[in-house]
């Protein structure tokens, strides 16, 4: 059976998403070590342990996620996280820096190496470099490939492969995109932090509501609409004589009708974003896809319609899975 690896934002998130049935569950310390270092999320170092002795209490595994890139004479911190890891009892470390990754093989030869989605690995020399360099046992694929891209990788690698199949898509090259950096002087490769809040401003103008983002206007909308948070590449601009979402629509992936075909490619786990949502949330989406993952496993159909409600906009795709973006 494929593993289910669902992301859990704090210790309570933690336990809804064992509890619903999750085989791995994926986190952060509270610091700029992980890509999701927002206020009020993240876990503390005694947290973390509580955490992992929980999960293995239930047969459940944890991977931690330390997935941004040290700052030149500032490693310590990342060593610290790595340390901390493994000493909690985690089962993995999500890694995407290659001296964090040397680092981590030469001071724990026993802990488990998985490859971040932020180091944008997408074809088999890449991954095997990764895997002979560093001994790397997994890798989570960046949201760019199709099912057959995944299905070539698959056949030229020794590693285990994951790939997202739910929630918020970003279509950047994942650990390379500087939109947020440039807007806020905040960067989600470094500091861990994607259109942070503190940089968010609303207003109410004449012609409606603005949001924007590090003095950016990102949207404006019409009176009596949900004002959208202003995230960058989600935002509306004007292009030539066209006005709208440039980069992305502010929709979510949601590939639940893909599982078997990713499963006939050799993808050996699936993973579920959003360590920024509520323990409802995270417990709704955990539940509907260990029912899908289990139905794969019997040759079943697959459910369908279960999570629309909990989808940016109330709309879902395919992502690049199809190649349906525009």
């Amino acid at each position: 059976m494929m593993e289910l690896v669902c992301p859990a934002g704090t210790p309570a998130a933690l336990r809804a998403a064992v509890d619903a049935g999750a085989h791995a569950v994926y986190c952060g310390f509270a610091d700029e070590t992980n890509a999701r270092n927002f206020p009020g999320l993240n876990f503390s170092r005694d947290e973390m342990a509580e955490g992992i002795a929980h999960a293995h209490a239930r047969g459940a595994k944890v991977l931690v996620a330390i997935n941004t890139f040290p700052r030149a004479g500032d490693q310590q911190i990342w060593h610290r996280a790595v340390n901390d890891a493994a000493g909690a009892g985690a089962d993995a470390v999500i890694l995407a820096d290659i001296g964090l990754l040397a680092h981590a093989a030469e001071r724990h030869p026993g802990l488990r190496l998985h490859l971040s989605v932020q180091a944008a690995a997408a074809n088999p020399d890449a991954i095997n470099l990764y895997a002979g360099a560093f001994g790397v046992r997994r890798v989570v694929l960046p949201r760019v490939l199709t099912v057959a891209e995944i299905a070539a990788i698959n056949r030229e690698v020794e590693v285990e492969t994951e790939v997202f199949v739910f929630g918020g898509l970003c279509v950047m090259a994942e650990g390379r995109c500087s939109l947020s950096s440039y807007a806020t002087g905040l960067s989600p490769n470094m500091n861990g932090v994607c259109s942070p809040a503190s940089h968010v401003a609303y207003a109410d103008t004449g012609a409606g509501p603005e949001a924007r983002l590090g003095g950016f206007l990102i949207h404006r909308t019409p009176r009596g609409a949900p004002v959208p948070y202003p995230t960058l590449c989600k935002g509306c601009f004007r292009s030539g004589d066209q006005t709208g979402h440039i980069f992305e629509d502010p929709v979510s992936l949601d590939a639940t009708q893909l599982i078997p075909a990713l499963q006939k490619a050799g993808v050996r786990a699936l993973k579920i974003e959003g360590r920024q949502r509520s323990r409802a949330y995270v417990a709704q989406v955990v539940r509907t896809f260990r029912a899908a993952v289990e139905a794969a496993e019997r040759g079943a159909p697959m459910p369908e319609g279960l999570l629309s409600k909990l989808t940016e906009g109330q709309a879902a795709t395919t992502g690049a899975y199809a190649k349906t973006w525009r």
